[in-house]
């Protein structure tokens, strides 16, 4: 059976259920430089397999930059595989059918008080959104009951059936990625979120650096992202931490080096905010039940985020707990201002 200090030990082989024919070795693309300072110079941080959904056969490793300290996943799927690492049945495509009802209500009011917490640093009332990663729509219309109009409360989303409801009830939204997105005005913007995406993009810079010319001077870009500097990670450091999400998230920070990030943009940034990362807790202790050691896929199930509604519960309020007290949570939530001269 698993044990602590098995958790800790060196990355393990590939699990049996890997070896199913069925699941494909994808193609793969070498990312020797870092996305962050351009250095080339680097060491394993952690290796893993898709724990989650068993996409791929492939092990896969994150390496740390020796100059910066960034973490990127290296390789990284080819672009070409994107369909096969984001099945139809990813939980992000339809996250609002797949837990429980009283999860969900839970979630919406938790995304409420964390856009309260975010306009709090705005300096003005909002009067123009870009929700980055937009899904279902949810933060679009938290924005809309708080006076942003609809031809002004911009979305984008790689999945296009999701966005066609929205498109319909008069939201600005697009499938497409930043980098290639016309959407939106330049220097329009008011606030952009971009909520547990950044993690998923191949080079940052450019994706913010876009961002920022769609704001406004004295606009606020609002970044949550999982965060290595958390007690989970620690925990689960070589292999199992879910804040990996392996192979679909490509980079992955701490507060430093996301501070950097948004700075290198011209940024600045003027909060940071732990934000729960229950799920994270709930993903790293699942991996490590059913893939460490004699597997317990049984007692692994009771630690899926989606349907165990009370471990949901339990760790969403010791990471809000946590939060209180100080410590840092296993998700970062930054936010930075676009200088008012600029």
């Amino acid at each position: 059976s698993p044990s602590l200090e098995r958790m800790t030990a060196a990355s393990p082989p590939r699990p049996a259920e890997f070896d199913d024919p069925a699941i494909p070795e994808i193609a793969t693309t070498d990312v020797p430089a870092c996305p962050l300072c351009g250095e080339s110079h680097f060491q394993t941080f952690a290796e893993g397999y898709d724990y989650e959904l068993q996409t791929s056969r492939n092990k896969w490793r994150f390496v740390q930059c020796d100059a910066c300290s960034h973490v990127w996943l290296n390789p990284r799927p080819a672009i070409s595989t994107l369909s096969t690492i984001y099945p139809t049945t990813y939980y992000a495509y339809n996250y609002a059918t797949k837990i429980n009802p009283v999860a969900v209500k839970a979630k919406e009011m938790l995304d409420v008080a964390k856009m309260k917490s975010i306009l709090a640093h705005l300096k003005r009332a909002p009067r123009a959104l870009l929700d980055v990663g937009c899904g279902d729509g949810r933060f679009l219309k938290v924005m809309e009951k708080k006076g942003v109009p609809r031809d002004r409360d911009y979305g984008l989303e790689l999945d296009e059936a999701v966005l066609e409801p929205l498109k319909k009830a008069g939201y600005q939204v697009a499938c497409e990625r930043v980098e290639d997105s016309t959407l939106v005005p330049e220097g329009s913007l008011d606030l952009v979120t971009m909520f547990h995406v950044i993690e998923h993009v191949d080079d940052p810079g450019p994706v913010i650096r876009k961002l920022a010319g769609w704001m406004a001077p004295g606009g606020v870009l609002a970044i949550e992202t999982p965060n290595l500097d958390a007690l989970d990670q620690r925990l689960f450091h070589d292999s199992y931490w879910g804040g990996y999400h392996i192979p679909r998230h490509w980079n992955l920070y701490t507060a430093k080096t996301l501070a950097r990030q948004l700075k290198d943009a011209g940024l600045e940034p003027v909060a940071t905010m732990y934000q729960t990362g229950h799920s994270f807790w709930m993903y790293s202790m699942h991996h490590w039940m059913r893939f460490e050691g004699t597997p317990h896929p049984r007692l692994a199930k009771l630690f899926a985020p989606i349907g165990s509604l009370a471990f949901l519960a339990g760790f969403t309020l010791w990471d809000k707990l946590r939060g209180l007290l100080g410590f840092r949570t296993s998700a970062v939530l930054m936010l930075a201002r676009k200088p008012e001269a600029a």
